[in-house]
């Protein structure tokens, strides 16, 4: 039988608790059996100058998992050409592990602007998604609400961003709550988000 993997895609710029509750939420309450924090290297859609090397956002996400048997970090995309879709690295992905049954894993406000994916069509029609709840993310775009194919996930709702927490590093702000311990180290003894 297939492994149920989800993925869960993201900058991790920083990688923080709240990401960290949500996989592990998807690990423990949903019918995954593994959850692969996929950093990508570059979004279309953010800024790249304001990213961290990838390598160091992969190792933040290494420390991050290290204690969670469940939570793998992958660098799948590191190899794709950039800038790369979702539907790519999903085709890639099955190819290169076809035992592997893929799935999305997104928050509530990325589903609302799902249908302007780079061939979301493709991704609903072979992939099953699902989704956590956001704050102030509204209801489900009609088009996708009651889809077979996509799971509406009751998780706990996080309100931290990796956005507030740079800021706040860069403000001198003790944030230390709001990450693992590891990862918190790593980006100290590194000096990142200073400047």
């Amino acid at each position: 039988m297939n492994r149920k993997v989800g993925l869960f895609f993201g900058t991790f710029n920083p990688i923080h608790v709240g990401h960290l509750i949500i996989a592990n939420h998807m690990a423990e309450y949903s019918d995954l059996e593994e959850i692969w924090l996929v950093v990508t290297p570059h979004n279309p859609h953010k800024k790249k100058s304001s990213l961290l090397d990838n390598h160091h956002r992969l190792e933040m996400v290494y420390r991050a998992c290290e204690t969670y048997e469940h939570l793998k970090p992958s660098n799948i995309e590191f190899g794709l050409e950039q800038p790369n879709y979702t539907v790519k690295t999903l085709a890639h992905l099955q190819e290169k592990y076809p035992t592997n049954e893929f799935c999305l894993i997104m928050g509530e406000d990325n589903l609302k602007s799902f249908h302007k994916w780079k061939n979301y069509e493709v991704i609903l029609e072979n992939h099953e998604i699902y989704v956590y709840p956001r704050i102030a993310a509204g209801s489900m775009d009609e088009q996708f609400a009651g889809h077979p194919r996509i799971k509406k996930i009751d998780a706990p709702i996080i309100g931290i961003s990796s956005t507030f927490i740079r800021q706040s590093i860069k403000d001198s702000k003790n944030v230390r709550p709001l990450l693992d311990e590891k990862v918190w180290q790593f980006i100290d003894e590194m000096n990142f988000y200073r400047k």
